[in-house]
């Protein structure tokens, strides 16, 4: 009586975990833009291709394991066998077949998908046309957030992106620190921004609807929290979108800007009705701060052979990597070089209470350092070396 019951258990448990699962968003698999979707396909005809492989090998270890069983005295046992042509021809040709279509896919996707290629299409119905003019979106990734430029509209956003939906979309991203990767599932694959480069995204969105960005490569004690929302809208809602931004927002220059990178996380949407002149270029070469010298300007310089002894002067231009120096508790080396306290009393190995480094070497007197001034003399004594035997002669 109580297996039925243990039965019924199993069962309800198992439907609640389904029930669970079936709230679960595979935005992966049902994405709502075109470039998204295309990559869907992808991993779906590949799935199934290899399948074609795997499940009857699955099937067939099954079924051998049962057929030859030791109880199944019918099974043929022989010994002996050791080739067959016709399995061999089997067994090779038909994971060969796989192997090509697989890299005629990949190959053929590769060069279709490339981030860096424009589109060509709307959707599966609808090509692109001379006449549809593109969005283009300025991407800078900051600790732990996200700078949304829109040049062709004179604006910027924080951790919040608007699109209208069956317009190409042209992104070209950077970072001010470290890389970090830019990835809306719904929209398209995700595609590195990195600092002092540049690189570019072509997407389309084809429904309207709320969907997630976030950064997909681990940058840091924010980076759980470096996410943003893509909204996807009409034409006119983008244009409603663009005029809320514009009036609400702030004015976005160097110095606004120099704040807003610092580390943060968890920053809300913040929006920037006017942008600076050029700082997008000034983030992607790396000369945002006052009196630093652009990578354009340097590159320009390594290219004309170098500033010869002028370029000395370019050395403090050139520091990109200590914008934050002494501002972050950092943990320093010792103490007093960096000016910061030792976090232990206990003294370092070789040091005294004061902190002094103690040498195991004894410091040589001035006796001994005459009588290796005498002996440098003697040897660079040509008549000397005439005098001394030669250790060359046989």
């Amino acid at each position: 009586m109580q297996t039925p019951f243990r039965f019924t258990g199993r069962t309800i448990a198992i439907l609640l975990i389904m029930l669970g699962l079936s709230g679960c968003n595979l935005v992966v698999m049902s994405p709502s833009g075109d470039v998204a979707a295309q990559q869907r396909d992808l991993i779906v005809i590949s799935t199934v291709l290899m399948l074609i492989i795997i499940v009857p090998v699955l099937f067939m270890t099954l079924y051998f394991a049962w057929h030859y069983r030791q109880s199944n005295t019918k099974a043929k046992y022989d010994p002996d066998w050791h080739h067959s042509t016709g399995l061999e021809v089997v067994i090779w040709s038909a994971p060969l077949a796989i192997i090509i279509a697989l890299g005629a896919i990949t190959w053929v996707s590769t060069h279709k998908l490339d981030p860096y290629r424009p589109l060509d299409r709307i959707d599966a119905s609808r090509p692109v046309t001379k006449d549809m003019k593109p969005l283009n979106v300025q991407v800078v990734a900051l600790d732990w957030k996200w700078v949304f430029f829109y040049p062709d509209y004179g604006i910027a956003t924080v951790n919040e992106l608007a699109a209208p939906v069956d317009v190409p979309i042209n992104f070209k991203l950077t970072s001010s620190s470290v890389m970090n990767a830019f990835y809306i599932p719904a929209l398209a694959g995700m595609i590195y921004a990195m600092p002092g480069m540049q690189t570019k995204l072509h997407a389309v969105i084809n429904k309207e609807g709320v969907y997630d960005g976030l950064s997909s490569n681990y940058s840091g004690e924010g980076f759980s929290q470096m996410r943003f929302k893509f909204h996807g809208v009409s034409q006119q809602g983008f244009d409603e979108w663009v005029a809320r931004v514009k009036r609400n927002g702030t004015a976005l220059n160097r110095d606004a800007f120099m704040k807003l990178e610092k580390p943060t996380i968890k920053e809300p949407v913040r929006y920037y009705a006017t942008v600076e002149k050029d700082l997008y270029d000034a983030v992607l070469n790396m000369c945002v701060r006052p009196g630093s010298m652009c990578m354009k300007d340097m590159m320009h310089i390594d290219k004309m052979g170098g500033g010869g002894l002028d370029s000395q002067e370019n050395r403090a231009k050139l520091e990109h990597d200590n914008r934050f120096e002494g501002k972050v508790d950092a943990p320093a080396a010792t103490f007093p070089d960096s000016g910061d306290k030792p976090r232990s009393d206990v003294p370092a190995e070789g040091a005294d209470a004061s902190g002094d480094m103690q040498m195991d070497m004894p410091m040589p007197d001035a006796n001994d350092a005459n009588a290796r001034k005498a002996d440098a003399e003697t040897a660079a004594d040509p008549a000397n070396d005439a005098a001394a035997p030669s250790h060359n002669n046989h």
